[in-house]
């Protein structure tokens, strides 16, 4: 029966799936790696906000693209979910193992 605790599985192991992603040697062999993006995109601007809102930012290698922004989230996610997803990882696992 679908719940609230598998779609909490289930967003755990997708956000481990992602945050396991090496670059070096699965994204970069599909396009996906941070390098493509700055050496694709060297005279483009950073623009930030929607609407009327752009400002130009100091880092002029980052594409606004969906691909890019997506990216960025596998970038980020990877750097600042590390630390999180151990603890949450070992507090499952022994909930598991205590309750089954």
């Amino acid at each position: 029966m679908f719940g609230i605790g598998s779609l909490l599985y289930a967003i755990l192991f997708f956000i481990n799936g992602v945050a396991v992603l090496s670059e070096d040697r699965f994204l970069a062999r599909i396009g996906w790696s941070t390098k493509s993006i700055n050496n694709s995109n060297n005279n483009t601007a950073a623009q930030y906000g929607y609407g009327d809102y752009n400002m130009t930012g100091s880092n002029t290698n980052i594409d606004s693209g969906i691909k890019a922004r997506i990216i960025n989230l596998i970038n980020a996610t990877r750097t600042l979910l590390r630390i999180p997803l151990i603890v949450i990882n070992v507090v499952v696992i022994i909930y598991e193992l205590v309750l089954g």
